[in-house]
């Protein structure tokens, strides 16, 4: 049902979109400074070529999402004037819940994914057990993003642990899409979580 493997959209349009977006990676890593630029090239976009051309099909699928995720802290301290690796329980937060992303975004595909014989971790391991990792990860990830820095939580960030509880008990009850949905908001709340921290 995608555009390009219907025939909707021009193999040549793909090319020139795929070029573009190449060229501006590489030159908006670049701006970032040496040591960003090579964490983001090699460790965010080098794990997602490596999923792509590699490992979706193989019980690795979880791996590029948790290099690719969990670099991405580095990539923003990396840039910074310290110029240094982020924190483990940055590192941490970000590989669970980019493994936690790939379960969910997986699971209403199960089926149309084993008819192409496409077995990844999700395929393997089965629905259920996939919705469950993925709830764990979610909440893990959470926890790192409060109670990883360094000194007492303040209040708003404990508070934040509400919604958060609510939106992975929901990637337990519902179907279709609404899973990731939630596992995307959850995102947004660890990203303002992650920022707060790093100020």
């Amino acid at each position: 049902g995608k555009p390009l493997a219907a025939g909707d959209l021009p193999a040549g349009t793909v090319v020139r979109a795929l070029a573009a977006a190449a060229l501006a990676c590489l030159a908006l890593s670049v701006l970032t400074g040496p040591r960003a630029a090579l964490a983001n090239i090699v460790l965010v976009t080098g794990a997602g070529h490596a999923y792509n051309l590699v490992l979706k099909a193989t019980p690795w699928s979880w791996a590029p999402y948790a290099c690719a995720f969990g670099a991405l802290p580095s990539v923003v301290t990396l840039a910074g004037p310290a110029q240094a690796w982020a924190a483990p329980w940055a590192t941490g937060a970000g590989a669970a819940l980019g493994v936690g992303a790939h379960l969910l975004n997986t699971l209403p595909d199960l089926a149309d994914d084993e008819r192409a014989g496409v077995r990844g971790l999700p395929h393997r391991i089965g629905e259920r057990p996939s919705r469950a990792l993925a709830a764990a990860l979610l909440a893990a990830a959470s926890l790192l993003a409060v109670l990883g820095p360094s000194g007492n939580p303040p209040a708003w960030a404990l508070a934040a642990l509400l919604p958060v509880a609510a939106l992975t008990a929901l990637t337990l009850a519902a179907h279709g899409r609404t899973p990731f949905r939630a596992a995307v908001a959850v995102a947004l709340l660890d990203v303002v979580l992650l920022v707060a921290a790093g100020r």
